[in-house]
């Protein structure tokens, strides 16, 4: 066991650990021997830290997880939206329910959603550093007890799935994978300690852990600032090397798509959208990372399905021209929002992996290739074991009539539980025919509504 001399500021060595084992994650994103999922909610309530919630999460990002190893057989960087992701940007100061203008709704660490709690509360940070550390002391205890265990049986069950041919394609997918798992048991891959169950002294092994990192936007830069130290960077079985800063709120923050004050909240990862010209986003890599050291900068690219065919091309061709290392990663999600007619806020499933299979294409055209996925998803399901309702389509052809059963977001539409799974066996599709070089028609992206791509 590594011998590590234990000091009473010990505490702090650990994020910087972790944050910086993350950016070797990255690096090897960016060098395409790896696939980044950053998934989770838009934001997340005070009300929904419950040990059911973040148990469900963290099992969907697994099972998803799980999937685009077995059709990329590439190891899959896994960050949560969670632990952390309690503010909301508005585009507006206030807004009008029931004929009375009062503050628009910030997020739990700010304001309430009831429109009678909308006075900012500082205190609310307070609880926002418990609901935080809460999260995150129980994700590190499911993840230490045996609960990412690949012998933890997923729920494969597709009984959602309307359509008879896309049962099949999806039916392929699950037995190739239980075949895999029956394999690397046979064979040994799990003998000794593994085959005793953790909870009765055996070990987690090789199929039982997982690097699991957390998230959020960084909107609140005087919080992000509290939450800056200045720590050793320890290397195993050595001294401290150096001293960095190092934000401890999360592994990784992000910055969205907004011209506002931008210069101060550079970080190690910005999202990319339709309106940032190819020069913008050159000066933004040379400020974020002068050196062009690898594993520090994430592009999350999110146009929408009706533009990325407009500007992608260009921003991979200018990235590439200034020889700065990157992870290219797509949002799917926050470009395609739209109203039904109902006055639900929410997101058709069909136009989410037009823009995915898109990017995929277009990355490829350019002698790219895409890194990563960042999707607002959950796994949550209410006593009778039914998901949220908040996307059109998908497998379950969720329709506008349904949107009201189960819709529970504050913030935007979330990709449900069967619909999540959806996304993971389209991109594990791609990367296995990818791999056997069979370039025909995709059958799970025809099956799913998405459009025809015109290249």
């Amino acid at each position: 066991m590594e011998d590590l001399k234990w000091c009473p500021s010990s505490w702090k060595l650990r994020p910087a650990a972790q944050i910086e084992r993350l950016r070797f994650q990255l690096a090897a994103v960016q060098r395409n021997e790896a696939f980044l999922l950053h998934a989770g909610d838009c934001a997340e309530s005070f009300d929904a830290c419950t040990q059911q919630n973040i148990s469900a999460k963290i099992g969907l990002i697994l099972s998803f997880s799980l999937i685009l190893i077995w059709g990329g057989r590439l190891p899959v960087v896994r960050i949560g939206r969670i632990a952390g992701q309690y503010a909301k940007p508005r585009s507006n100061r206030t807004e009008i329910i029931d004929s009375r203008e009062v503050l628009s709704f910030r997020g739990d660490n700010v304001n309430g959603l009831d429109p009678n709690d909308r006075t900012p509360d500082p205190e609310r940070l307070l609880s926002a550093y418990f609901h935080s550390t809460a999260t995150l002391n129980y994700v590190r205890g499911l993840l230490t007890s045996g609960f990412a265990s690949l012998h933890h049986p997923r729920d494969w069950s597709l009984s959602h799935v309307r359509s008879p041919a896309l049962r099949n394609e999806f039916e392929k997918i699950t037995q190739g994978l239980s075949d895999v798992l029956d394999f690397s048991h046979t064979i040994g891959a799990d003998s000794g300690r593994e085959n005793v169950p953790f909870d009765q002294g055996g070990g987690r092994g090789v199929l039982g852990e997982v690097d699991f990192y957390t998230s959020h936007e960084g909107l609140m830069l005087d919080w992000e600032q509290a939450m800056t130290r200045e720590v050793d960077i320890i290397e195993s079985g050595s001294s401290p090397k150096e001293k960095g800063f190092y934000n401890t709120s999360a592994h990784f923050l992000w910055i969205g798509d907004r011209r506002d004050n931008w210069m101060a909240h550079m970080s190690n990862i910005s999202e990319v959208g339709p309106s940032l010209e190819n020069a913008e986003l050159i000066r933004l890599l040379q400020i974020v990372n002068p050196n062009k050291e690898s594993g520090r900068v994430t592009l999350i690219t999110r146009y929408g399905a009706g533009k990325i065919g407009d500007h992608l091309a260009g921003h991979i061709e200018a990235v590439k021209s200034s020889r700065h290392p990157v992870a290219w990663v797509c949002d799917p999600m926050h470009g395609n929002t739209l109203t039904s007619s109902s006055g639900f806020k929410t997101r058709n499933f069909g136009t989410i992996i037009s823009e995915l299979t898109s990017c995929i294409s277009i990355h490829a055209a350019c002698g790219s290739r895409l890194g990563g996925v960042s999707l607002e998803f959950t796994g949550e399901l209410n006593d009778e074991g039914f998901s949220v309702t908040e996307c059109l389509g998908g497998s379950m052809e969720l329709s506008e009539e349904q949107l009201g059963l189960r819709y529970q977001s504050f913030c935007d539409p979330r990709l449900n539980f069967e619909q999540s799974l959806d996304v993971a066996f389209l991109i594990s599709n791609y990367f296995k025919e990818e791999r056997l070089g069979d370039k025909g028609e995709n059958n799970i992206y025809a099956a799913l509504g998405g459009r025809k791509i015109v290249s």
